[in-house]
């Protein structure tokens, strides 16, 4: 299919796509580095990597290559059988991790998902019950059991909700003791928060957090989808803070864009899972665990840990140097970072779109940037010249 713009794709796209996305009006088409274009051939910089995912970009050589390699050999097994992508993925996730064993998914919420049966499952061999504590202002993704732990707003229409979650106060130890009884199986935390607008956890609530749960025998959950693979300088956001959970979920940035989620977990909760008692037909497939295996090894080749530190420091200076006086606050590790605005800021977003810069807005108020790892310093000054720009057009015009 070729069609003329960007238009007539997405009067295409209305008429098939279960219309539950609200579209912006640019059909991409390709991508190089920190930079894609659209099918009118307009150019942006892309400050939003795909919500956290493309860690290294679009297009980066090591995983096209992997990816074309390993297509040339294998795409797809059934997990009766071991494939050595995998085998060398999950030694290497376990050994960055300090953790003990990992289970493929193929998405955030699937690891989710996945985390809380081998909680539950370790729960009820202890003869304690089933209930999962999450965060105010959490989100853990959109299947039934995810949104059960977030915000009410998700979950209406899709009732009866799945039951055994309670939400405590993010950051709020109290809060969360009150919670805890008998039939109290986890505690589930977003290290930083992603959508709840990039809130990063208080060092002393993490460390309470796991002192409660191991005088409970509670399982710690960190929920690190978008805060994981180096996104804040560190390979897991659980090593800024100090703090070893039980269990930790990852997704977007491990496969560089392809699709694959993982579940790292110790030994104490994953002895209380048998064979059977959990499954997937597509995690932990060949071609998903090569792309991943070439991500992380382009992360170290390229020290972008450093990177994410050195570029999420000057972009935070920056922002704070524009002196904007609609800026509240600004917020987040390493290159996940939320810009705090005294107003909503989708339609910032939608402007910084029409001047070439990829951002987002969440919970409201929040300009999230989240750019690849290896985005260069010409590229970060374009995007703070495209905000400044945008905050003054907006002003004029309303």
């Amino acid at each position: 299919m070729t069609l003329k713009n960007n238009q007539a794709y997405h009067d295409v796209d209305q008429k098939y796509y279960l219309q539950t996305f609200r579209r912006y009006p640019i059909v991409l088409e390709k991508g190089e580095g920190s930079t894609v274009w659209d099918v009118e051939g307009n150019r942006y910089v892309d400050a939003l990597a795909g919500i956290a995912v493309n860690s290294v970009g679009h297009n980066h050589p090591n995983v096209v290559n992997a990816i074309r390699e390993q297509a040339g050999k294998l795409i797809h097994i059934s997990n009766f059988y071991l494939s050595r992508p995998q085998v060398e993925l999950s030694q290497k996730l376990v050994e960055m991790s300090g953790l003990d064993r990992v289970f493929f998914s193929n998405s955030g919420a699937e690891s989710v998902e996945g985390a809380i049966k081998i909680a539950r499952k370790y729960a009820h061999s202890e003869g304690h019950g089933g209930t999962v504590i999450s965060m105010s202002g959490s989100f853990h993704g959109r299947t039934l059991a995810t949104i059960a732990t977030g915000k009410k707003a998700m979950q209406e229409g899709f009732e009866p909700i799945p039951q055994g979650f309670v939400q405590a106060t993010f950051d709020d130890i109290e809060s969360v003791k009150s919670l805890v009884d008998k039939e109290t199986a986890a505690v589930i935390v977003e290290p930083i928060q992603g959508e709840g607008g990039i809130n990063v956890a208080d060092k002393q609530f993490l460390k309470d957090l796991r002192t409660l749960c191991d005088e409970k025998d509670l399982a710690l959950i960190f929920d690190e989808i978008q805060c994981g693979m180096g996104r804040t300088g560190h390979w897991f956001a659980k090593d800024y803070f100090g703090v070893q959970p039980d269990i930790i979920t990852l997704a977007k940035g491990l496969g560089g864009g392809v699709p694959v989620g993982a579940i790292l977990s110790n030994e104490k909760v994953s002895q209380a899972i048998n064979f059977g008692d959990h499954g997937t037909t597509f995690g932990g497939n060949p071609l998903a665990c090569a792309a991943a295996l070439a991500t992380i090894q382009t992360i170290e080749e390229e020290n972008l840990l450093k990177a994410a530190v050195e570029k999420g420091k000057w972009l935070r200076d920056k922002l704070s140097e524009l002196n904007e006086p609609a800026i509240k606050q600004i917020k987040g590790k390493g290159l996940m970072i939320g810009v705090e605005f005294d107003f909503e800021t989708k339609p910032l977003v939608a402007e910084m779109l029409k001047n070439g810069v990829l951002a987002n807005a969440t919970a409201g108020n929040i300009l999230r940037l989240v750019p690849p790892l290896n985005i260069s310093y010409p590229e970060l000054e374009e995007v703070l010249r495209v905000l400044k720009i945008s905050l003054q057009n907006l002003r004029e015009h309303g």
